[in-house]
This record gives structure tokens, C-alpha cells and sequence, in this order.
């Protein structure tokens, strides 16, 4: 199992290209079940999270070819996929593949519109919460769908076809807004979403689905307004840049100090998590293409912070600020409101010497403590990536384990901290 080794004290500075966005690409992936015709996405990450859902889809009948990354004068372009569904041969997501992605069981939506229905594995316990999906069906149910769990398996029929509804959801689901939203463009009649997830990755999937056909007005609010139709056409569309990534390589510049280019990314994406770095002392300047991120001298400030859904501070980057706070001059505080489990990095930051104390959903971070480096070990997606920032700050060897994790969600990382100053490896097996 590969591990990851840092030699950490290094600044970073230089340009750091941003990926696509693995939370846009996986929907618009998943989108291509929807139409008989070819849909084609540019700047998809080559991520294993990715990989695994066209292992998925292929099982459904979605075929696909990939242009590959090349090095260009632009830096380091995304793949392109063409991904057509012409014909689905199996409308069942069996258990061994959704377990392994919790984002696999959003075909439920797209089958169920345009086949009439499916048989969906349910997608099982998470590392970082329970995160259940009733509110995946209690739209798809609003939408006529009769829907009963049997055996771990959700199976949806909608014999006549799905009908539009007002759906009104009772907390904010980014997922459960994906899937009904594919669901809602091929129901017969008006759909309304309420309370609807307002991500960035929300609207990329609206704005790509109404060039594919389909009648989505009020995107980047929290009220959606589907117009359905019969059928989707094939469309290309560009995957936006990951806001995650950009806000985990600012935090990163931030810990180390020294000057990075965020390119091919924005600062709009973003805008809370910004404005918290830049409250803690981090020099943020947009430029054509990018943002510009620089440490002012004395490190950073400590600031206190509540993950909240978009557009506020995201859950995502709640594991990154807190590796940046322990470098703070004081005490910071981080409430995480959006997962019950996402502290799990606490323990394995400690052991680099972090002094931060749990108290339910609230974490302390004293700051200023020297990190010294040691072994750790990578518990999910983005806690790995704290122990990156924490390991690129710490005196000496950091040796990080499972970083498989990495590849779910982080293309080229330590190439790109690399090119950058990082001392940093990959350690095969």
C-alpha cells in the first residue's frame, strides 16, 4: 500500500494548475444515463473516484472513450470523456459497486426517469457520518415514484413515467438535489425544488443538463424550476475548476508561507472560505485565471469558523483550516455542522504535536505549537490532505499511510507541491 513522505519547512512557491472538480464531475458523469446521444465533458480529473463510476455506468450500457492529458503551453489539460448511453442494458447498481461510492447511487434518478425504473444497491455506512438517503427518496416518491427497500436494495418503479411535483426538502442535501433534479428533467409537467442545495457543482449540473434540453430556470438559487420534457440531446460541457483543491492549496501556502498562482481557477467559487484566510492574514488577489495566494509576514491569525452548506464554509475544508490554525498566533475554534464523524484527523494531527481539544462538534486549536514530524495515517478524503499541509509545516520526516484516500479526490498532488519547493514522495507498497 503506497505511503506518502514529506520532509517538511519548505515554502511553496510557484503556479499550481486546478483540476476539474471531482463533485461536479461525478453528477454530469452520471447525467450521460439520461440521453441516448453523446455527452462530452472536458476537464474531467483523472481521479480514482472517477475511474470507478465509469466502471459503474459501463454496467449500465454507457459507452465510453477518453482523449487523454497532454502538457500544452496551458498548463496540464483535463481528460475528455464521450460518454454514451444508448441503450440501457441493466438498470441495477449492484452492492459491491455503490458500496464502494456513496456517489454511485445517484443513477437511481436518471434510471428511474428515463427507464421507469431501478433497482439500486443502498450505499451502506460512511467513514465520516451516516449520511442516509431518505431524502433521496422522499423526492423521488413526490415525483410518482413507488419506491420499497428489499434485501439492501432500493427498488423504484414508475410504470407511467415520473411527474412533475413541488418538492420541498426539510434540510439541504447536495446529493438528494443532484439525484432528483436528473430525475425531475424527464417527468411529465413541472417540477419546483425547495430548499435545494445551492454548490457550485449544483449549477454546473443545471447548466449542462439545459444544454443537453432540458427547461431548469433558477439556477444558484435555492428554488429550482424544472420544465420537464421527453428526451435529452448530446451536448459538450466544460467540468468547473474544484473549489476544494484551490481552497486546500491556498491553505497549504498559507501554512508554509512563500507565493503560489492558483490557475484556472476563481475566487467566486469560494468566496466564504477567501474571506476566512483572508481574515486570518492570507493575501488573496484575483487574477485573469487565477488567484494569487501569499502568507504576510508573522503567519497566520487564528479566526473561528462554522461549516455550514453553500455558501457557506465548506465541510470540505474544515480539515485543511484546522493543520493552518495550528500555526496561528492563539486560539481558533471550528464548529462542524454537516457531519457527525469529521474529526477523525484530531487523533493523527495530534500526533504530529497539534494541541487541539474536542468538545461534541466543536474543535479547539492552540496554535503556534512546533509540529514535529511522525507516522499517520489518512482516515478519509480530505482529512489526508490536513495531514499533508501539517506534514509540509512539521520539523522533519512525515510518513503518511492509506493514501488511497489521496487518489479519491486529489489529481497529480504531490507533483504539483513538488513543482512548487514541497519535498515530497510517493512510497510504492
Amino acid at each position: 500500500m503506497d505511503r506518502i513522505r514529506i520532509i517538511g519547512g519548505q515554502p511553496l512557491n510557484g503556479v499550481i494548475p486546478i483540476s476539474g472538480a471531482k463533485n461536479a464531475a461525478l453528477p454530469l458523469t452520471i447525467a450521460s444515463l439520461l440521453s441516448s446521444e453523446t455527452l462530452t465533458l472536458k476537464n474531467v480529473p483523472n481521479l480514482a473516484d472517477v475511474n470507478l463510476l465509469t466502471r459503474i455506468l459501463r454496467n449500465h450500457g454507457v459507452d465510453l472513450s477518453v482523449d487523454g492529458k497532454r502538457a500544452g503551453s496551458n498548463g496540464y489539460l483535463g481528460e475528455t470523456f464521450h460518454l454514451t448511453a444508448r441503450d440501457i442494458v441493466d438498470t441495477t447498481a449492484p452492492y459491491d459497486m455503490v458500496s464502494r461510492m456513496r456517489a454511485s447511487f445517484w443513477v437511481l434518478g436518471p434510471l428511474l426517469g428515463r427507464c421507469g425504473e431501478a433497482k439500486v444497491s443502498l450505499p451502506g455506512g460512511c467513514a465520516i457520518g451516516t449520511r442516509p438517503v431518505d431524502l433521496h427518496l422522499m423526492g423521488l416518491e413526490a415525483l410518482g415514484a413507488d419506491i420499497r427497500i428489499d434485501n439492501g436494495y432500493v427498488l423504484a418503479k414508475a410504470p407511467g413515467g415520473l411527474k412533475g411535483a413541488r418538492v420541498i426538502f426539510p434540510k439541504v442535501s447536495v446529493g438528494a438535489t443532484h439525484n432528483v433534479l436528473m430525475a425531475a428533467v424527464l417527468a411529465k409537467g413541472e417540477t419546483v425544488l425547495e430548499n435545494a442545495a445551492r454548490e457550485p457543482e449544483i449549477g454546473d449540473l443545471a447548466t449542462c443538463l439545459n444544454k443537453m434540453g432540458a427547461r431548469i430556470e433558477g439556477i444558484g438559487t435555492s428554488t429550482l424550476h424544472i420544465q420537464g420534457v421527453t428526451n435529452l440531446e448530446g451536448a459538450t460541457h466544460t467540468v468547473l475548476p474544484d473549489r476544494i483543491e484551490t481552497g486546500t492549496f491556498a491553505m497549504a501556502v498559507a501554512a508554509t508561507g512563500g507565493e503560489v498562482l492558483l490557475k484556472d481557477t476563481s475566487i467566486d467559487l469560494l468566496e466564504s472560505a477567501i474571506n476566512i484566510l483572508i481574515e486570518a492574514g492570507v493575501e488573496i488577489t484575483p487574477e485573469e485565471g487565477g488567484i494569487r495566494v501569499r502568507q504576510m509576514n508573522g503567519g497566520p491569525s487564528p479566526v473561528s469558523v462554522e461549516t455550514q452548506p453553500f455558501p457557506g464554509f465548506p465541510t470540505d475544508l474544515q480539515a485543511q483550516l484546522m493543520a493552518l490554525m495550528t500555526r496561528a498566533e492563539g486560539t481558533s475554534t471550528i464548529r462542524e455542522t454537516i457531519f457527525e464523524n469529521r474529526f477523525m484527523h484530531v487523533q493523527e494531527l495530534a500526533r504530529l504535536g497539534a494541541d487541539i481539544q474536542l468538545n461534541g462538534e466543536l474543535a479547539t486549536i492552540r496554535g503556534r505549537t512546533q509540529l514535529k514530524g511522525a507516522e499517520v495515517m489518512a482516515t478519509d478524503l480530505r482529512a489526508s490532505v490536513s495531514l499533508v499541509i501539517a506534514g509540509l509545516v512539521a520539523e522533519g520526516e512525515t510518513t503518511i499511510s492509506r493514501v488511497y484516500h489521496l487518489d479519491r479526490g486529489f489529481e497529480r498532488l504531490e507533483e504539483k507541491l513538488r513543482n512548487c519547493g514541497a519535498s515530497i514522495e510517493r512510497l510504492a507498497g
